[in-house]
């Protein structure tokens, strides 16, 4: 199956995530699985103000661009096909905003043994 990635994007502050959307990211797993999916991993961020930006040699604290709605987290969901990768996302709990789906490109990680 192929892999995407599900970037969910919020105007609420995860700290003011409504209970319920919190109970139905736990359960999203679940709900996916029933459905031919998989979650293969997934991540809640820190809010944008502990970020740090890096552009060229120069590091900005906190969050680089004004923006309404804010990254708060991805997880990664194996797939048929995009279609179904779309399906799937739609069971992605949102509040206030909205969730963005792209495929994965694969690529080997060469190590240096010397």
């Amino acid at each position: 199956m192929a892999q995407y990635a599900v970037m969910i994007f919020e105007r609420v502050a995860p700290a003011d995530l409504p209970a319920e959307i919190m109970e139905r990211h736990a359960n999203l797993p679940a709900r996916v699985a029933e459905q031919g999916g998989r979650i293969v991993a997934g991540l809640a961020l820190e809010p944008p103000e502990t970020a740090t930006a890096i552009r060229g040699a120069t590091l900005t604290d906190g969050p680089f661009i004004e923006t309404k709605e804010v990254l708060g987290g991805i997880f990664i969901l194996e797939a048929r096909d995009l279609d179904h990768a779309l399906a799937l996302a739609k069971l992605t709990p949102i509040a206030d905003g909205g969730v963005e789906v792209r495929p994965l490109l694969g690529f080997e990680i060469v190590e240096d043994d010397g």
